[in-house]
């Protein structure tokens, strides 16, 4: 009997509590519409920051479905609800922490690399660059390599019209050549100008230059003497070379050839008046004169002999030599740091500047 007095009032206090928590929710929400028309007739939308909607969403997980709605005016539940959601994604969200993603930016050091070797090797395609590229040590794909080139105006595919010039044909084989040539220069004797004839072989690749002794009116036996010191099986200047490069002059005789041809050394002889087929010899004459002899009056043959192995010292060693871009064999030590200073031959007809080691 008095467990039952016991639930009915605690039933009727229940009741009691619903019933004022029911008023006080029609209150709360009774005030909610009058603020909402209150927005409404200043024509202005309610945006809440997400610190409030942060708020407000906490609250509304703790009631149930039912509840909610019929507590909420302002805001559907599903928004709400949406609101809790995403607030719990925002809790998991690692992608602060996450690295870069997607494919790393090609840097500008491989582009200029692959737009270089398309330039200098037109016939190569996009596969052969990419094998060059990957060789010297770049991550990269073939996809990548082709698009770069289209995308800088270059045909991915190599470009097999391309015909092969007279440059490229020499240097590929200038390793294996040499030419010869005469020039003449004129000496003062006592008061009768005599005639002196230089006889001269350069190698194409180098630019290296020999003159054989100087005899003022070469014959054939002079020139068999100069085949035997250039052929010569130890230092020979023409070892190596498998390639002789000559003009039509009668003093290359029979005798000439057949030493060259016995080391080895084919004699090639150009067509009648054509010096542009033998240019590197005919420019090493026009550089000796303009730049030396032609500024000397020499009275002997030591004369020119000195003059002539001071020119090759000059443009073996302290010439800047433009198509090689270099001096040939500089024999002074560079020092970045050390001064500037001039070195002078024949008077100082000839100079060059260097830098000289302390």
């Amino acid at each position: 009997m008095k467990q039952k007095l016991w639930i009915t009032l605690l039933t009727y206090l229940a009741y009691c509590v619903d019933k004022e928590l029911y008023k006080a929710i029609d209150y709360l929400k009774e005030q909610v519409r009058v603020l909402l028309e209150q927005q409404e007739r200043q024509n202005k939308r309610i945006l809440l920051s997400n610190s409030q909607r942060m708020r407000v969403a906490a609250k509304a997980k703790k009631l149930s479905r039912k509840m909610l709605e019929q507590c909420t005016v302002l805001f559907t539940p599903d928004t709400v609800l949406g609101w809790f959601r995403k607030l719990i994604a925002e809790k998991y969200n690692g992608s602060q922490n996450r690295g870069k993603v997607g494919r790393p930016q090609i840097s500008q050091e491989i582009v200029i690399l692959v737009i270089r070797f398309k330039e200098e090797n037109p016939r190569w395609g996009y596969q052969k660059i990419t094998e060059q590229v990957v060789y010297l040590g770049y991550n990269i794909s073939t996809s990548t390599v082709k698009n770069i080139l289209i995308e800088n105006g270059y045909d991915p595919e190599p470009d097999l019209t391309v015909k092969t010039t007279w440059w490229e044909f020499i240097k590929s084989h200038w390793d294996v050549l040499a030419a010869c040539d005469f020039f003449t220069v004129e000496l003062l004797v006592g008061r009768k100008l005599i005639r002196c004839t230089l006889f001269f072989v350069i190698k194409l690749s180098a630019r290296k230059v020999f003159f054989a002794p100087i005899k003022p009116q070469p014959d054939g036996d002079y020139m068999k003497q100069a085949a035997k010191i250039l052929t010569d099986y130890e230092d020979g200047f023409l070892k190596g070379k498998r390639y002789l490069i000559h003009d039509r002059d009668p003093l290359y005789t029979s005798e000439f050839h057949s030493i060259l041809k016995s080391t080895g050394v084919k004699p090639v002889k150009l067509p009648p008046r054509s010096p542009d087929l033998n240019p590197y010899a005919e420019r090493f004459v026009k550089s000796a004169k303009e730049e030396c002899l032609n500024h000397l009056v020499l009275a002997s043959v030591k004369q020119l002999e000195y003059a002539v192995n001071q020119y090759c010292e000059y443009y073996h060693h302290e010439r800047i030599h433009q198509s090689l871009g270099r001096i040939i064999e500089p024999i002074h030590k560079t020092n970045e740091d050390a001064e500037i200073v001039c070195i002078e031959r024949l008077g100082g007809l000839l100079k060059s500047y260097h830098r000289l080691a302390a």
